[in-house]
């Protein structure tokens, strides 16, 4: 049975989906107005899995994204730039999404546009203005907390609380109460701003209506999966709720919150001032995305992840691992059936999918794997293993590799260059010109390759 920790409840809840096996999966996506960074790469790399994970159990998920694609901060950096909100916009969301394909993260569904969906924010506003949730002032249309009655369940605030804390476009002087938000903002006659056309005037969206209006589209008033980062807890997930529940006078609006830590570099946030401020393309430029997925696999979704200088080190030296056990597994020579000496897996199946029906646990079924490889290395190294568990083991780990994506390197294709020069080495070695040998070794790992000479002959892995 499937546990998940439900920020609503505040703590670990069996998952009974609404629909039988059918899941509705709604994921807080970017505001495009800049590159990723790996920040966001730990959210949708958890999500991803997360999606991977249910589906691989039996599960039918249409799991959903919007992109934010207008935004105080997208107009804002148009004028920087001197050029169009839109251009910013569509470069960005093309960005994020290079870097998603790049990442492995190819579970979602549907990406959703706030601005393709111009039509449904007007009319969830609209339904919210009739029994008065929402009020017109001097420069948009407001949600009025204090008519809603539960808000702050999300996050353990009061309406008091709340009124200590703004949200993105809603910081106007002339609202009812200060943590009132933005619905939909008035144009400020500036031409370089986007708007459209509706029943209160020419304007936009603010920040939280376009998710509930994306996702009523799709699933309805409820459904059972929200997820996104931590920080989106107070005030945009508290927003959507307040916005989603007092449309429909149904409770919960979404069954299940699952939120992501946060993750500091150098035990710092993140922060360009700071110098350490790293985006998915510069990752991905000196390291290959199985490390980063490891990284970020490596910790549990809701603890924080710190990003340190020995953190790519030490995935490395894990993966390495991984790597040189599947290299040794599939060239090992196989025993007969009546072996007595034969290796269950039975228990590492168990293991891991009881890990990961708690809390996504993926830590702990990170570790299975490797008390898997331990067991097995001596069994190995005492001349093979049964054919029959050769195969189940190589099949567990592709399995796995499905949801994590971090174990089967993808482009271990190697070179000709690399080739020729292994074999030249080869000759070199026969010849005993042991200097030369080594000359060459020392060529290859320089080129980003590494060299290991077994008793079936040399074995060539990237590093």
């Amino acid at each position: 049975m499937l546990k998940i920790y439900n920020t609503l409840a505040n703590k670990k809840e069996s998952f009974k989906p609404s629909r039988d096996k059918r899941i509705g999966l709604f994921v807080c996506g970017p505001t495009v107005y800049d590159f990723p960074h790996i920040g966001h790469a730990r959210t949708y790399i958890v999500f991803d899995a997360i999606a991977k994970y249910l589906k691989d159990s039996g599960f039918n998920v249409f799991y959903l994204q919007n992109i934010t694609d207008i935004d105080d901060k997208i107009i804002n950096r148009a004028k920087e730039k001197n050029v169009l909100w839109k251009t910013i916009a569509r470069n960005f969301e093309k960005e994020y999404l290079k870097d998603m394909k790049d990442l492995g993260v190819n579970s979602v569904s549907k990406y959703a546009r706030a601005t393709k969906h111009i039509k449904e924010i007007i009319d969830q506003i609209r339904w919210l203005i009739k029994p008065k949730y929402a009020y017109k002032s001097s420069d948009g249309i407001y949600f009025d907390i204090s008519k809603f009655k539960k808000y702050g369940a999300l996050s353990g605030r009061t309406v008091l609380q709340a009124e200590d804390a703004v949200s993105r476009i809603d910081e106007a002087t002339k609202k009812r109460n200060k943590g009132d938000f933005c619905l939909w903002k008035f144009w400020s006659k500036d031409k370089s701003e986007p708007k459209w056309k509706s029943p209160w005037g020419l304007g936009r969206p603010g920040w939280h209506i376009e998710d509930t209006a994306i996702a009523q589209k799709y699933f309805g008033f409820q459904y059972d999966m929200h997820g996104g980062g931590m920080d989106l807890i107070f005030p945009h997930h508290e927003a959507e709720i307040a916005q989603m529940e007092s449309l429909s006078g149904k409770s919960p609006m979404a069954k299940y919150w699952l939120h992501t830590g946060f993750l500091s570099v150098g035990g710092q946030k993140m922060s360009k001032s700071l110098g350490n401020f790293i985006t998915i393309r510069d990752f991905l430029k000196s390291n290959p995305a199985r490390i980063l997925r490891y990284i970020v696999l490596k910790s549990h979704y809701r603890s924080p992840l710190n990003y340190e200088k020995d953190t790519i080190f030490n995935a490395r030296n894990d993966l390495e691992r991984i790597a040189e056990f599947i290299e040794k597994i599939q060239n090992v020579k196989s025993r007969s059936q009546n072996d007595k000496e034969k290796f269950k897996i039975d228990k590492f199946k168990k293991d891991f999918w009881t890990v990961m029906n708690d809390d996504f646990n993926t830590p702990k079924a990170i570790s299975v794997i490797f008390e898997m490889i331990r067991e097995i290395n001596p069994l190995l190294d005492r001349g093979g293993i049964e054919k029959e568990a050769k195969k189940e083991i190589l099949n567990f780990l592709k399995t796995i590799d499905k949801i994590f994506g971090f174990i089967f390197d993808a482009k271990k294709e190697v070179p000709e260059n690399i080739r020729k020069l292994v074999k030249k080495r080869d000759g070199a070695r026969q010849k005993k010109d042991w200097a030369l040998a080594d000359k060459i070794r020392k060529e290859i790992e320089a080129l980003g390759f590494k060299i290991k000479d077994t008793q079936s002959g040399p074995k060539i892995r990237k590093i």
